[in-house]
């Protein structure tokens, strides 16, 4: 058996998904050299449904990242490999986005083997990440406004010729407008799945507005929700004044 094997820490999970872990273990041990592995996502959570599956970080010294999918013992695994370059890269890309998805796997993960100082550095840096605030300018505020408010526009120009593709349009606005008020109150974008139970505890008015823009089978009332649902957000229907920053483009 691998050394490195022996020196791995193990979560308390059913069997099914602990065996599956484990072989996961030995793959990424039998292909890579990482100095850590961390497990996460809702098994680890203890909250898994039908389709859950075994998010796995590897951290190595290799100069490679990678991705992998891959079952085990039945179980759907996502193995992430990563030297910490590309992690930090991530850490700054990701909370400019608003979403921190690497910094979320790291912090809130189980580690399965540690054998560098460096895999407790970027995971109290992760859940240092996760304590502040997205990192957005007032100009991409006002952009996301403006998409947000350009989409509701577009649903209500083609409503009546094509109901269709103002559906489409009404469902893209609604969404960003939800996700902007994350970032509007200095709050990360939750993952889609989990946006509304979080909307409930952030703001109870609004998540009842989006519930009712989701389970209306109704246009008319589907459109009217999603401009009030932009008046408690974006705070704006349509077009409304507002110019970029002037940005240096270089020479054709």
């Amino acid at each position: 058996m691998d050394e490195r094997y022996t020196q791995c820490s193990w979560p308390a999970l059913p069997e099914r998904y602990d065996r599956a872990l484990r072989e996961a273990v030995q793959y990424i041990l039998s292909r890579y050299t990482p100095v850590g592995i961390i497990a996460a996502g809702s098994i680890l959570r203890g909250t898994p449904d039908a389709t859950s599956d075994l998010d796995i970080y590897v951290l190595h010294l290799a100069p490679f990242r990678q991705r992998v999918q891959k079952f085990f013992h039945g179980v759907p695994a996502e193995i992430f490999v990563n030297p910490p370059a590309a992690v930090e890269r991530y850490f700054r890309d990701e909370q400019t986005a608003s979403r921190p998805i690497t910094a979320h796997m790291l912090a809130h993960g189980f580690p399965v083997l540690a054998l560098d100082p460096l895999v407790p550095a970027l995971r109290q840096q992760a859940a240092a990440l996760l304590a502040g605030s997205p990192a957005l300018s007032p100009a991409q505020h006002t952009w996301k406004r403006y998409w947000a408010s350009n989409l509701l526009e577009d649903a209500e120009d083609v409503a009546e010729d094509d109901p269709q593709t103002a559906q489409i349009f009404l469902a893209q606005g609604v969404l960003v407008m939800l996700q902007y008020h994350f970032e509007a109150q200095g709050r990360f974008i939750p993952r889609t799945k989990e946006l509304l139970r979080q909307l409930d505890a952030l703001d109870p008015p609004l998540a009842s507005l989006a519930r009712q823009f989701y389970t209306s089978g109704d246009f008319p009332e589907r459109l009217e929700a999603a401009r009030r649902i932009a008046d408690r957000t974006v705070k704006v229907r349509g077009f409304f004044e507002w110019e970029s920053e002037a940005e240096p483009v270089g020479s054709p």
